[in-house]
């Protein structure tokens, strides 16, 4: 039997809205801090390691296999952002997450989602982790650094809610 775990790494990495409800807790109360709607995803320690200003935007990272995926809404309100670039790098079966051939970006789409393609991740430094950046001028920019629940997963989300700069 497989449970979908929740631990604060995968809490953190996705800025979900399902944690936005944690937020209010028992009461329904809203906390004066997030009253006014979706707060920002804030970025990770070690999110920025080894990133690569305008990685270019690409079909697929090498030969693929492993699926980063994720959404991406603006703070406060929550809308969709679309056209919004999310570089994507990590250690792979293929390369080392400082190689440049290790790095490539994608677009979202109109419902915010955004999914890229690459080989399979694996650990370095003991954890299977990916690295993605939102990092142009219309927002503020967020590092993240999602861990893996197992070596062998074959996909990862990172949501981003973004603040406007």
């Amino acid at each position: 039997m497989d449970f979908n775990h929740q631990n604060r790494r995968k809490f953190l990495a996705t800025g979900s809205a399902a944690g936005a409800g944690l937020i209010t807790g028992v009461s329904g109360l809203v906390s004066p801090a997030r009253a006014q709607g979706l707060a920002p995803t804030r970025s990770m320690r070690g999110g920025s390691n080894n990133y690569r200003p305008g990685a270019p935007i690409v079909e697929k990272i090498g030969g693929g296999g492993f699926w980063m995926t994720g959404t991406v809404l603006r703070a406060g309100d929550g809308a969709p952002l679309e056209g919004i670039r999310i570089q994507v790098w990590a250690h792979t079966t293929e390369g080392h997450e400082r190689d440049i051939q290790s790095h490539g970006a994608t677009l979202t789409q109109a419902d915010g989602t955004y999914r890229l393609e690459m080989p399979q991740i694996v650990p370095a430094f003991g954890q299977a982790h990916g690295h993605l950046a939102y990092d142009d001028a219309g927002f503020e920019t967020v590092f993240l650094r999602p861990v893996m629940s197992r070596a062998s997963d074959t996909s990862l989300n990172a949501d981003f809610v973004l603040q406007p700069a």
